[in-house]
């Protein structure tokens, strides 16, 4: 207790860093030390004095001594929690004294850095890691993102990139997190396109009306990409999420069957028709064309793109099976044969000219990729 006492009437005329040292020997003390009650509570007495020092060293000392132990006194811990970002940022950064309700609290308060240190502390519970996604600065939540200690739930990844998403140190940082829900890389995507087709240059070099196709292509490309990047029990979200956005159109739906992406396909019609996953399954590997073409037309698939993706369907069979070797090249001129639409036919049916046109279309990007490709690896032969 006279120590105490001469410790308070010390730090009256000391210096700044001779206050400093003794605060992080008395803090060290009190946490290390076995002291007796009343001499316990003398030195939280003084502890709790220090928050007063006009100088943001000695708090800052104090903070960091009793930043990373769960004995340091509570109101302490609090006041120096919310002193300036300097003090405050070993406790916001590491304490284990503070609450998820404190945190939670502070992340409210609106200060980016109090916000950003908070992102960073070596474990965060999916409570604060919503508030950080709700109302954290773009700061905040590339911090939240690239920690890995950090439980985050599908719906706070969700409000990032609605909040955030065009910002690109952002959108890097989540396209790097492997925790990243499927619809959220989607909706990244579209924000990326749509931020593309928005850019001046964009559109003084090709128009409005052609940057708008452009970036639906490049969105829709990018979209079979993502498929390729996620489990196959992650299919039903992304198909969910892409139902409620309206991007099933059948022209989505022709190119995912073109290039092969039929477990993805399998999902979809899972969600369109209500049909068991198992049943479906067993259709499309090996059910006969009837059954195929009933399931497509409970799907709503109109009669003219029924045929061109059964033909798809009967043409990667037979590479699953072995039977046969072909890629999206090979198996979008067959799709678009079934429509009558290639050299030497009498042409489509008019209902069917606008999917002739897609099919060809999706052809001749297939045939530019693969010569781009060999071009490469003669390239580097």
């Amino acid at each position: 207790m006279r120590v105490v006492q001469h410790f308070l009437k010390w730090i009256e005329t000391a210096r700044v860093s001779e206050r400093a040292a003794a605060a992080t020997a008395l803090a060290q003390a009190y946490l290390n030390a076995e002291l007796a009650f009343e001499d316990r509570y003398a030195a939280e007495a003084a502890l709790t004095a220090l928050l007063d020092d006009p100088s943001s060293k000695v708090r800052g000392a104090l903070a960091e001594a009793l930043s990373v132990s769960r004995h340091a006194p509570m109101q302490v811990v609090a006041a120096l929690a919310a002193d300036q970002p300097d003090v405050a940022a070993p406790i916001l950064g590491r304490s284990p004294v503070l609450l998820d309700s404190d945190l939670i609290d502070r992340v409210a308060e609106g200060r980016d850095e109090t916000q950003r240190l908070i992102a960073m502390r070596p474990k965060l519970s999916m409570g604060v890691s919503a508030a950080i996604a709700e109302v954290g600065s773009r700061d905040a939540c590339v911090a939240l993102v690239k920690n890995a200690g950090a439980e985050i739930a599908g719906l706070s990844f969700r409000r990032m990139v609605e909040r955030h998403g065009a910002d690109a140190a952002l959108r890097e940082a989540l396209v790097q997190d492997a925790r990243l829900p499927p619809d959220c890389r989607h909706l990244l995507l579209v924000q990326l396109g749509e931020a593309l087709r928005a850019a001046p240059l964009v559109q003084a070099l090709v128009g409005a009306a052609r940057a708008d196709k452009l970036t639906r292509d490049a969105c829709t490309r990018a979209s079979l990409t993502l498929i390729d990047a996620i489990g196959q029990n992650e299919h039903a979200a992304l198909v969910e999420h892409l139902r409620l956005r309206g991007d099933l159109s059948t022209g989505f739906l022709i190119r995912m069957v073109a290039h092969g992406k039929i477990d993805f396909f399998g999902a979809v019609l899972v969600a369109l028709t209500g049909q068991g996953e198992a049943r479906i399954r067993a259709l499309l590997s090996g059910g006969r064309d009837m059954a195929v073409g009933a399931l497509l037309r409970k799907a709503g698939l109109a009669p003219h793109t029924r045929a061109p993706i059964m033909r798809a369907l009967c043409v990667w069979r037979e590479v699953a099976r072995g039977k046969r070797v072909a890629g999206a090249q090979e198996v979008s001129w067959l799709m678009l044969h079934s429509l009558g639409a290639t050299p030497g036919q009498a042409g489509p049916a008019p209902e069917a000219a606008e999917l002739a046109g897609l099919l060809r279309g999706i052809h001749l990007d297939v045939l530019r990729e693969n010569a781009r490709l060999q071009a490469q690896a003669i390239a580097a032969a």
